[in-house]
């Protein structure tokens, strides 16, 4: 089964500062590119542990006695841990991209490039799926998402053409779907526009954001003292959800002061931002928009 280079992959595992007698997570085991870096820099009594909700990726399975994946969505992360007897750790990573053989296998929908039903299910036992989405939220619910995950302008007009749509039929396909926004989808500007449209349902499917906060708020916990993450995001919601919980340690507002000014937060961060390579990206074009940040907790 076909999973591509791991992004940003030295600088990542670099960003961790691997102790050989740690203990590490990488919560997006995929194809397992970070895993086995991160393996190979472990002496052996160092620890990994690897989430994937993707049935998929049971495939890449790393055969190591320091290894462990764990077949779970990564925001019940604290809860899976300690059923194996581990309440802190040295290092979490999470590359938040949807995989390479996501993206290549038609039949999971995720991408423009093919006809597809609409699916977009990161964890296939999942209720919720892009057709439920485009078939059966109200307006009010489609322009929010359309709005708030891929920050489209037409936002309330396409959610009002989808839901005419509809009437007619059920829209069963990326074809259909496509069909439905055509007059949204401007030659020069279609891909673009598509792939924002993709993104913002696949958002609302799997909760990405929900998740990826559920993640951040547990890492205080997780992590030991000097602990460290190194998180790759994608988008700049999701970049803007690290970036700024790594410097307030919370998603809005600012932290509380003392008398003095002064606030206490949880991590601070390591360097500034990492971005590929020109190299990276031509050799990997998946990695054109990844922006890695590395945090230690205090």
């Amino acid at each position: 089964m076909e999973y591509h280079n791991a992004v940003l992959l030295k600088e990542t595992v670099d960003g961790l500062a691997i102790k050989p007698d740690g203990v590490y997570v990488d919560v997006t085991f995929g194809g397992g590119g970070h895993s086995r870096e991160i393996l190979s820099r472990l002496g052996p009594n160092g620890k990994l542990y690897a989430f994937d909700q993707d049935k998929d990726a049971v495939v890449n399975t790393i055969d190591d006695e320091r290894f462990v994946l764990i077949g779970e969505n990564f925001r019940h992360i604290k809860r899976f841990l300690r059923f194996y007897g581990v309440r802190e750790v040295d290092g979490v990573l999470a590359d938040f991209g949807v995989s390479s053989h996501q993206f290549d296998v038609a039949e999971r929908g995720f991408s423009t490039r093919f006809e597809a039903d609409l699916d977009m299910r990161m964890n296939q036992e999942n209720k919720l799926s892009a057709f439920e989405v485009v078939n059966n939220y109200d307006e009010e619910q489609l322009k929010g998402v359309f709005l708030q995950y891929g920050e489209l302008r037409q936002a309330p007009a396409m959610a009002r053409v989808i839901v005419e749509a509809r009437k007619n039929e059920k829209i069963i396909t990326s074809e259909q779907l496509k069909t439905v926004l055509k007059k949204f989808l401007n030659h020069q500007k279609e891909n673009k526009v598509l792939a924002q449209i993709y993104q913002a349902i696949r958002i609302e499917v799997n909760q990405e954001i929900e998740v990826l906060k559920e993640l951040l708020l547990q890492m205080p916990e997780i992590l030991k003292k000097n602990g460290r993450l190194s998180f790759i995001s994608y988008h700049s919601l999701e970049d803007r959800l690290v970036k700024r919980f790594i410097r307030n340690g919370l998603f809005e507002g600012e932290p509380e002061r003392d008398v003095f000014g002064n606030f206490e937060v949880p991590l601070k961060k390591v360097g500034g931002l990492i971005i590929p390579s020109k190299e990276e990206i031509k050799v990997n074009n998946r990695a054109r928009s990844a922006k890695l940040r590395v945090a230690e907790k205090l």
